[in-house]
């Protein structure tokens, strides 16, 4: 059974910083491209940032460029995605997400699984 455990959310103020983590089991994690989406409600799901299996290519979505950075480490079979200078619009619930295949994937329907989401706040 996969399964995809976020971790991490919270409230923070803004221009804080919070370390989300996937924990991964029930596949072979360094087979698989790893991903961070949000979604707030009634707008599509936002991606963030992906990382290639062995976490040597990187791509991050516009509006998180410069301030969030995505790792994995293989051996944990953990993702992470560090945010720093949060925003209120940063505001949502994030997810993590693997796709069974190679390079770095931006949208949604490339990924085969999903976990359930953490929320994030940033509000003064």
């Amino acid at each position: 059974q996969v399964q995809l455990i976020e971790s991490g959310g919270g409230s923070v103020q803004p221009g804080g910083s919070l370390r989300l983590s996937c924990e991964v089991s029930g596949l072979t994690f360094n087979w698989y491209v790893g991903g961070w989406f949000r979604q707030t409600p009634g707008k599509e799901r936002e991606f963030l940032a992906t990382v290639s299996r062995n976490g040597d290519i990187k791509y991050y979505g516009d509006a998180v460029k410069g301030r969030f950075t995505i790792s994995r480490d293989n051996a944990k079979n953990t993702m992470y995605i560090q945010m720093d200078n949060l925003k209120p619009e940063d505001t949502a619930v994030y997810h993590c997400a693997v796709s069974h295949t190679t390079g770095t994937r931006q949208n949604a329907d490339d990924y085969d699984y999903w976990g359930q989401g953490t929320q994030v706040t940033v509000s003064p």
